[in-house]
This record gives structure tokens, sequence and C-alpha cells, in this order.
């Protein structure tokens, strides 16, 4: 069994590789990043990858990612894809979810950790992988929605709670 965490560095990403190397350590299984660089400076700046103004320079941002994800779970294989837009009606977005769901059968995942405020949304955003991501059958997918601020123990009811 392998886990396989798609990871841009955002908060969200950042708490599903938390998530995956916890059940990694549980399981003993292997856990593996995938970070995917479309070769578009509009999605790495919209990522927060690179500012304004910065050059696109994707050797870089990968190191970058890679060494926050290490920082998160050291011993987590990490992976990169670069991806390109070769077809004139595929965003980026679709480049990066056809990449996910290639390595996740390549590797044979048998669960996918996604970081995203909008899987499982009536409506799917475009710029989301979650939804698409978590339609593939092949693999099981846990979502982590939130990136981990402390709750109020009072906003927790127990489901057989005696107190109203």
């Amino acid at each position: 069994m392998t886990l396989l965490v798609p990871f841009d560095g955002s908060k969200l990403a950042r708490k599903a590789l938390e998530k995956a190397a916890t059940f990694g350590d549980m399981l003993d299984e292997e856990v593996v990043v995938l970070t995917v660089i479309p070769d578009d400076a509009d999605y790495a700046r919209d990522r927060g990858w690179i500012t304004e103004g910065e050059p696109f320079d994707p050797e870089a941002i990968e190191s970058g990612i890679e060494r926050r994800a290490s920082d998160v779970a050291p011993e987590a294989t990490f992976r990169t894809e670069r991806v390109s837009s070769d077809e004139p009606t595929a965003t980026s977005t679709n480049n990066v979810v056809r990449a996910i769901r290639r390595v996740a059968g390549e590797i044979g995942a048998s669960v996918v950790f996604i970081g995203s405020e909008n899987a499982g949304s009536v409506i799917a955003p475009q710029s989301s992988v979650g939804s698409p991501v978590a339609n593939d059958q092949r693999y099981d997918v846990y979502v982590v929605r939130e990136p981990g601020e402390d709750v109020d123990p009072e906003d927790i009811t127990d489901i057989d709670s005696t107190i109203e």
C-alpha cells in the first residue's frame, strides 16, 4: 500500500501531508509526496510559488516545495512531475489532475490524501484538483478541508451525549 499526497505547499496540502505521514507511520506504509508543476507562470503565481514580476523557474519552485514537504514529512518520498500545456483546450489544472491520477495508478496508490477546501462541494471550482482526483475509483480518498486550527471543545458534540 502506498499513500499519495498531491502537494502544492498550501496550508491544506501541508495538513494532508501531516495526516498521511501519521497514517504511514501507523500502518508502516510508504508516503509519496507529488508536486505537479505546469509550464504556466500564472498558475505558479496563483499558488504563491512566485510573486508578481519574479521569473518562472521550475527548478527553484521544485526545490522550495520539496523543502516545505520535507519539513512536514522527512521520511516521505518526494516526486515532481512537470506538465506542459500541449493541448489548446486543456487548462493547467486539467493537466495537474491528469498527472496526479496517472502517478496514483503507476505507484498503485491505495489512498490519496487531498488538501482541498472545495472537495465534496456541490459546485467544484475550475481551479481545484480535489473533485476530479477524488472521482477516480482506483484508490480511496482522504480529504482534508480544514488546515487544523484549534476547535473550541464546546463546539464539539458527542453523538451519544446526554447533554442538550
